[in-house]
């Protein structure tokens, strides 16, 4: 039997041990600190054997495989002795996504405004009648969702450090929101080391896949050219034009209208519970990336029917007052044009 140690007793540790147990794996869970009570409830419910306040080298090192949590560094001792003896290590996303069956994954990153996007996505899903869950860095641990539940789609928020242990793990819809320095202790203090790691949402996506993307983020763009990107390209902006033959999304005059193959909605910011132009464009990428899930637009001419569901009901549900601004929201219509490296062009961008 294949024995799988796990590192780390929070919520994604625990939801990977239970994952790893109920697919019939051997199973061990070490934390060096304390392991909360509501976990190791669980732990005990599904017979998982664990530790807690210091790790057993030897029943370690015994494992094919490490599913370490994401807030455990590199330089990590254990970690480290793991690496040296050749050891498998991964993320719980790589783990749990070996086993979605059907299943999609909408995976949200970016150095802000990724918490908002993804609560945004999930309750659009769900308002829309979705079979989803939340995971990631918030909700539910993914693998536990995998293991207890039966969903069609996960809409996951993911770190910088989750997105480092995933090999394999496909996003079907990518959102990457922006890319500024942050957490660069955890990359030799290199920005290009935590860039990388950003762009590893678009991993292993194929042209069946979706890539929603901040057209006003320089960093990412000088980025793209460096990627083999087969997937369909749907960027979202307010400052700088952005074309794409798959979609996109534009801010102008106060409202954008995003689009994903025939399929669109407009959406007038200052109808918006969510102000400010960060919540413009995390509504923006949002509505790209439920699109593409299949979200019906439909509902964008529902506004006042109880019936209504999807973006424009979640979105849009309160009217602004009178007076309410959209906090320069009317400056995306003054924009360079960036639509040529979406038509094909290799080179950077304008």
């Amino acid at each position: 039997m294949k024995k799988i140690a796990v590192l780390g007793g929070g919520i994604s540790g625990y939801g990977s041990a239970i994952l790893a147990k109920k697919k019939g794996f051997d199973v061990f869970l070490s934390d060096m600190g304390k392991i909360a009570d509501r976990y190791k409830a669980k732990l005990d419910e599904w017979q998982v054997p664990y530790e807690e306040g210091g790790h057993t080298e030897e029943r370690i090192l015994a494992a094919h495989e490490v599913i370490k949590s994401p807030g455990i560094p590199e330089t990590a001792p254990m970690v480290r002795k793991i690496r040296a003896a050749g050891i498998p290590v991964i993320s719980e996303m790589e783990f749990a996504g070996r086993y979605l069956g059907r299943s999609k994954c909408i995976c949200i990153t970016g150095s802000n405004g990724k918490t908002t996007t993804t609560s945004l996505v999930y309750k659009i899903m769900r308002d829309a009648g979705m079979n989803a869950a939340l995971g990631g860095n918030i909700g539910e641990s993914f693998a536990y969702s995998v293991a207890t539940g039966d969903y069609d789609w996960y809409v996951l928020e993911l770190s910088s450090f989750q997105l480092d242990g995933m090999f394999r793990f496909r996003a079907h819809i990518g959102v990457l929101m922006n890319i500024t320095p942050d957490h660069l202790d955890r990359y030799g203090h290199c920005f290009q080391n935590y860039v990388d790691s950003k762009m590893r949402i678009t991993q292993n996506q194929n042209s069946r896949d979706y890539f929603v993307y901040s057209g006003d983020d320089e960093v990412i763009w000088q980025q793209l050219p460096r990627y083999d990107l087969r997937m369909k390209q749907l960027p979202f902006a307010a400052k700088n034009a952005v074309a794409s033959g798959a979609g996109d999304a534009f801010l102008c005059d106060g409202k954008f209208t995003a689009a994903v193959g025939k399929a669109s909605v407009e959406i007038d910011t200052a109808k918006m519970q969510l102000k400010g132009l960060h919540n413009a464009y995390n509504a923006m990428a949002a509505a790209l990336a439920t699109l593409a899930a299949g979200v019906a637009p439909v509902m964008a001419h529902q506004p006042d029917s109880t019936e209504s569901r999807g973006l424009y009901a979640l979105l849009c549900r309160h009217h602004a007052g009178e007076g309410d601004e959209a906090d320069g929201l009317q400056a995306g219509c003054g924009r360079t044009d960036r639509g040529d490296f979406l038509r094909g062009r290799t080179g950077g961008h304008e």
